[in-house]
């Protein structure tokens, strides 16, 4: 993180404000969450190598986190990640190259198509559950208990509002 700003330094706030802090900290985590799953035995080597070459981003785990495990059309999850049709597509097309998804025709609708995990994409799933669940470990031996659950259910309400 950046230096502390001096408390008589009038743009200071451009620093320490609360949404810098938020971003630094989801960056950090996330960070955390693709070393772990670039360690992850489980992980298939080709993503594991990806992942250590840090070739996968943060932008890419928004299909591991917004994917439903039945599949999703491409505007859903694009909808539901908030990104656009365009960029989730461009993302989309890297993980079926990588062999994390797969892109099948919609029963519903023969125009539609939808994206689903692979079996390579359900082992990564699974390794995401894991790394997340030890960083948010790591993270509450970092500031303690009260201060993570207090920090949770606070963003949890800020969130939902």
């Amino acid at each position: 993180m950046t230096e502390a700003a001096s408390p008589h330094d009038p743009d200071a706030w451009r620093q320490t404000h609360l949404g810098r802090l938020l971003g630094h900290a989801m960056r950090r985590f996330d960070e955390r969450v693709l070393t772990l799953m670039a360690h992850d035995v489980d992980v298939p080597l080709a993503l594991s190598n990806l992942a250590a070459r840090q070739q996968v981003s943060a932008a890419h785990i928004h299909i591991t986190r917004h994917l439903s495990r039945h599949g999703s059309r491409l505007t859903e999850l694009a909808e539901s990640a908030g990104m656009t049709k365009q960029a989730m597509g461009t993302l989309v097309d890297q993980c079926e190259a990588w062999g994390l998804v797969t892109r099948a025709g919609d029963p519903r609708d023969a125009r539609a198509r939808v994206v689903h995990f692979t079996a390579d994409g359900l082992a990564w799933l699974n390794a995401f559950r894991r790394a997340v669940a030890q960083a948010e470990d790591e993270f509450r031996a970092s500031v303690g208990d009260e201060i993570a659950t207090v920090l949770t259910i606070g963003l949890e309400a800020y969130a939902a509002a």
